[in-house]
């Protein structure tokens, strides 16, 4: 038995299972993108048809952020993580099984209505386990799956439609996800419920600024009821616009990738299936490699004193930055040009992806999981708007006019985090009056 005395590392554990979750998550909303061309070939499916597929799961996702950050904060990770992802792994499933653009968009949309709670409550569970001066790290490797799981997984997924057809693909990705629901409600505990965590790691993370209470609701009814007061307060803040029209432009170029890139390379660039399958893990490790330099960079220069304006907004706005350059693609016919330019703009959406550590470090404490919700709710109309404009802009075969439409909005979240989001504090709720108060602009 371990000692409730002895420092112990729980959170770490705590933290590879949200990594796993995520690697699925993201294996179940990027398996649509690897089957397209195959799938549109046997479906008879148009471009834009193929766009509206992408974007159902963008338009439910996004809508039911909202109500996904309300459950986030009020039903507890170990119950809610495996319902919602039994619920998303069979509907990934059942697309193997369908053959009409109908029921396609309808399961795409229904994943996407049951991966809503996921990324509000990823946040919810980092802010209760961590301490703030670990956090931004703890977020970049929970993040870094949905790279890490793309780069290597897309060959794996490539490899499995070759040899079992794009219904067999989707099979095989619902099964791993419902094996994993059953995985998660025997590991995971709340930070109090934790057996085997022992109080000086409890203490160091309250000590630290994480929320271990945020788990366990102590107060009064009123102190944890929702009140549209609470959607009001999360919406008021223009600091808070700042992250969540960020959050926007930053998904709209990560959909690009999870949605047209095997596309682009498959019938605009002319690479061969296997082949491009390969060529599209590169730009996944390059986004690893700076979601995971961001994060661990970004801790290390906060334990030194660095202020948050630099360590925690520095990367976002050199990430959005080096992500522009995705327009350098459409000006060579250099096959490792055309990936070097891609590689350096999706490092820099690596880069930019410790943004959740935002809305631990901007909303108010009793509304962290609806502020999430919010955030990835505007993020996730980047998922729903993209895909389709994409899919218009490429209806002709031309991926260019697509390639600088990713980069202007690029540009559009570099501005949003350098001139909406201002100094990095905790908001506060405003007074009946309305008069703004500490760390609003």
């Amino acid at each position: 038995m371990v000692s409730r005395t002895a420092m112990t590392r729980k959170r770490y554990n705590i933290l590879a299972l949200i990594f796993v979750t995520v690697v699925i998550n993201y294996m179940d909303r990027s398996n649509i993108s690897v089957a397209a061309p195959a799938l549109s070939e046997d479906l008879s499916l148009t471009k834009v048809q193929l766009g509206y597929i992408f974007s159902a799961f963008g338009l439910t996702y996004s809508l039911l952020q909202i109500p996904g950050g309300i459950l986030a904060d009020h039903v507890r990770p170990r119950l809610l993580y495996p319902v919602i992802l039994l619920l998303w792994s069979l509907a990934t499933l059942l697309q193997g099984l369908v053959s009409s653009l109908a029921a396609l968009i309808g399961l795409r949309a229904s994943i996407g209505v049951f991966e809503a709670p996921s990324y509000p409550t990823n946040n919810r569970i980092v802010t209760s386990w961590f301490p703030d001066r670990e956090r931004a790290s703890a977020i970049a490797v929970y993040t870094s799956g949905q790279f890490i799981g793309l780069a290597f997984l897309t060959p794996l997924l490539v490899t499995i439609q070759a040899w079992f057809g794009w219904r067999g693909l989707f099979i095989f990705s619902g099964s791993v996800g419902i094996v994993w629901a059953i995985v998660w409600w025997f590991f995971y505990r709340d930070p109090q419920r934790h057996e085997t965590v022992s109080a000086s790691e409890l203490e160091m993370i309250a000590a630290g600024g994480g929320l271990i209470e945020a788990d366990t609701p102590a107060g009064p009814a009123d102190e944890v009821r929702f009140s549209l007061s609470d959607l009001r307060e999360v919406f008021s803040h223009s600091k808070l616009w700042g992250i969540y029209l960020g959050q926007f432009c930053l998904v709209s170029l990560f959909t690009f990738f999870l949605t047209w890139f095997p596309t682009y390379l498959v019938e605009y660039r002319g690479l061969d299936f296997i082949k491009s399958g390969f060529l599209a893990s590169i730009p996944f490790l390059a986004a690893f490699v700076g979601v995971l330099l961001s994060g661990f960079l970004s801790d290390f220069l906060v334990r030194r004193g660095v202020s948050n304006e630099a360590s925690r907004k520095g990367p976002i706005i050199l990430g959005m930055l080096l992500s522009i350059l995705i327009v350098g693609a459409n000006y060579t016919d250099s096959t490792a040009l055309i990936i070097f330019f891609l590689a350096v703009a999706f490092f820099g959406n690596g880069l930019a992806s410790i943004t959740w550590v935002f809305v631990s470090l901007l909303a108010p404490r009793r509304l962290i999981g609806l502020a999430g919700g919010v955030f990835n709710f505007i993020g996730g109309l980047g998922a729903v708007i993209s895909p389709i404009v994409i899919g218009y802009l490429a209806e002709n075969g031309d991926f260019a006019p697509a390639l600088l439409f990713v980069a202007v909005v690029a540009f559009l979240g570099l501005c949003s985090y350098l001139f909406l989001v201002g100094k990095i504090q905790r908001v506060e709720k405003r007074t009946a009056a309305g008069p703004r108060v500490r760390g609003d602009r």
